[in-house]
């Protein structure tokens, strides 16, 4: 049996008002720092990881980072986990995208699966790279627990792989700055036991306090 506990990398900019982030490499801000250090202690608290794993941007490095050193372990980035490829949106307003894009604007929100990012990727690519990083992490951890520290696209197409539902249902699924899920994946199952929780979260300020 393997053990997945998945993590949205703490509070970036651009989460609100919302921005197309995708491959910029945003620093955490403080409020994200001290999202990221109480799901150290979260973590470090309920599960024994064997390794931490990671997208290569900063955010998701320095959360799942905080992670390693709270219980003891190593951490390694892998491509496959990167954040969606927004393309020419990547760093845009999404709403200065409705205004200039409505139709392609809408598709994403309408119909998500069948919008491919101009120079960028669509979601079916993206569950495609996740899938392969799953694949692999697998195959290295058939009966540990791991933490993939990911981004809010990634963290979705996962765990709807995981239950079993389409990429239509995309928006289905919440991914909060450090929210937590969790699951179990044996040789004839997956199944999610905890999706997108919080609670670890509480006493922590909501504003967004840029970091440095």
């Amino acid at each position: 049996m393997t053990r997945i506990v998945v993590v949205r990398h703490g509070h970036v900019a651009g989460i609100d008002p919302a921005r197309f982030r995708g491959r910029a490499d945003l620093p955490l801000t403080e409020l994200g720092r001290e999202q990221a250090r109480a799901t150290a202690a979260s973590i470090h608290a309920r599960w024994q990881p064997a390794l931490v794993y990671t997208s290569p941007l900063q955010r998701c490095v320095l959360t799942g980072q905080m992670i390693a050193d709270a219980c003891g372990v190593g951490r390694r980035s892998s491509s496959e986990f990167l954040d969606l490829d927004y393309g020419s949106w990547q760093g845009r307003a999404c709403e200065e995208v409705r205004r200039s894009s409505p139709r392609e604007y809408a598709r994403w929100l309408d119909a998500p699966a069948l919008q491919r990012f101009p120079s960028g990727e669509s979601l079916p690519m993206l569950a495609a790279r996740i899938a392969e990083g799953l694949r692999t992490l697998l195959d290295a951890h058939a009966a540990d627990t791991v933490v993939i520290v990911g981004h809010d696209s990634g963290n979705r197409v996962l765990l709807l792989q995981a239950l079993g539902l389409p990429l239509s249902a995309y928006w289905h699924i919440a991914q909060e700055p450090c929210g937590l899920s969790e699951l179990v994946i044996e040789r004839d199952s997956m199944r999610v036991q905890r999706l997108n929780e919080t609670a670890h979260l509480a006493g922590i300020l909501d504003e967004a306090v840029t970091g440095p």
